[in-house]
């Protein structure tokens, strides 16, 4: 802790002046004193209003809205953090963090926030693949309630940082947007409860609100991890800030655009997007031919239905490139469910232990992934072979048969082309009809 560090918390706000005594307020006076006094001055904080702690405390509050409508509950939640966390010990606060992982997988399962938080052990697994070394620049656009970013930080500490200057470096690297004001408020918390002192590098923001060529190169990143929110819509005139070519109103669509733009010359990205993206057309396609003319989308690993149950049954894809270079040939893995089991729930999660087989396979860059083979799982596909098919992405795996398909979005376009048969046929039918009937 910096010895000179004054806080910019007013003393009528700090903790140990309204909370800290278990008799102390309560009931409506508490409710009253969160509502009016203590919100309104952390939203408005002047004193010390230009270091980077105030800054966070602001960008943090500014939106913030307290829901809880019981003064009497929230002494009580007050009371058992007081008993139960000593903030000052980092122990604890580790602890607490597991806890608030857990916090963050419990409002997913009940489908509050899902759209925000990413399983674990998806996040856990694209870190390890992009591997980001100590000084390299992380950013994710989207950070939600920044599970990737915590990530990152685990694996840099635990790979990278052997002393004080290293941790500094370290702190320094890690980079978040996010655009609501609820997952905002849950990744600034998340990354205090992870070691970083002062996240004023997570910002209350909306990524595709900028116009995509005023992002210069001091700001490109060495590597992006994100799981941009699909199925979402911008607002009017977002669309604007992005080339003719590009447009669209489609989140993760825009997001992919700016990740690219975002990373420097052989910058590496490990992005979620739906199956909807890899067989999209028009504007997607367009998208997808940028994606494999300017990156080497060298991998992109099939999960199963049910990995972002409950906030989503549809089926997802983890795609990694590489900036810089033209791809040759895309690798698809389909990552299997584990033995016994036909779907993921809240009682059986996916577990970080199934990317075992996939990170055995998975060997290096550096070499062009000599040593990858095809097997049941696994298999390549050719850049020409991916613009004849008018970049569809959507690649079946030719080791094993004709698949019927279980997932929702298919279904209905299956049910939806064949209905549209019937009404061909049936009118073929009414045509063959009403000519045999004019006949004398």
């Amino acid at each position: 802790m910096d010895d000179n560090y004054r806080s910019p918390i007013p003393e009528s706000c700090r903790w140990r002046t309204w909370a800290a005594d278990p008799e102390g307020m309560t009931g409506d006076a508490l409710k009253d004193f969160i509502d009016n006094n203590l919100f309104p001055q952390l939203q408005n904080l002047h004193e010390y209003s230009n270091t980077p702690s105030a800054f966070v405390v602001r960008s943090v509050f500014e939106d913030a809205y307290n829901y809880m409508k019981s003064g009497q509950l929230l002494r009580q939640v007050i009371n058992k953090i007081q008993q139960g966390v000593d903030f000052n010990k980092a122990q604890e606060r580790h602890e607490f963090g597991n806890l608030y992982e857990q916090l963050l997988r419990d409002l997913q399962n009940a489908g509050n926030a899902g759209e925000f938080y990413t399983p674990r052990p998806v996040t856990e697994f694209m870190v390890r693949m992009v591997d980001p070394k100590l000084d390299e620049k992380v950013m994710d656009p989207a950070c939600g309630t920044g599970g990737f970013l915590t990530c990152t930080i685990e694996h840099k500490r635990s790979r990278y940082v052997k002393t004080a200057e290293d941790e500094r470096t370290l702190q320094a690297s890690i980079y978040g947007v996010e655009k609501k004001p609820l997952p905002h408020l849950l990744a600034t918390t998340n990354m205090i409860l992870h070691g970083i002192e002062v996240p004023n590098q997570i910002r209350h923001d909306n990524t595709l609100a900028r116009p995509l060529i005023s992002w210069g190169p001091k700001e490109r990143v060495d590597c992006i991890v994100a799981n941009p929110p699909f199925g979402g819509m911008e607002e009017d005139g977002i669309e604007t800030n992005f080339p003719a070519a590009f447009r669209t109103r489609e989140t993760a669509d825009l997001f992919l655009v700016l990740i690219m733009h975002l990373l420097k010359d052989g910058g590496r990205a490990a992005v979620v997007l739906p199956d909807g993206f890899l067989f999209g057309e028009g504007i997607k396609s367009r998208i997808k031919e940028k994606l494999l003319t300017e990156c080497n989308l060298h991998t992109i690993v099939r999960l199963p239905n049910g990995v972002f149950n409950p906030y989503t049954g549809i089926k997802t894809n983890l795609l990694f490139f590489t900036k810089g270079t033209p791809t040759k040939e895309v690798w698809f893995y389909e990552h299997q469910y584990p033995a016994g089991v036909k779907n993921y729930s809240k009682t059986r999660p996916m577990r970080i232990e199934e990317f075992a087989v996939e990170e055995a396979w998975w060997g290096s860059e550096a070499d062009g992934f000599a040593a990858r083979v095809e097997n049941e799982f696994a298999w390549k596909v050719s850049l020409d072979e991916l613009k004849d098919r008018n970049w569809n992405l959507d690649c079946k795996n030719p080791h094993v048969g004709e698949q019927i398909s279980h997932d929702p979005d298919q279904l209905l376009r299956d049910y939806a082309q064949l209905q549209g048969e019937i009404s061909q046929l049936r009118d073929q039918l009414k045509a063959v009809l009403a000519e045999a009937l004019e006949r004398p």
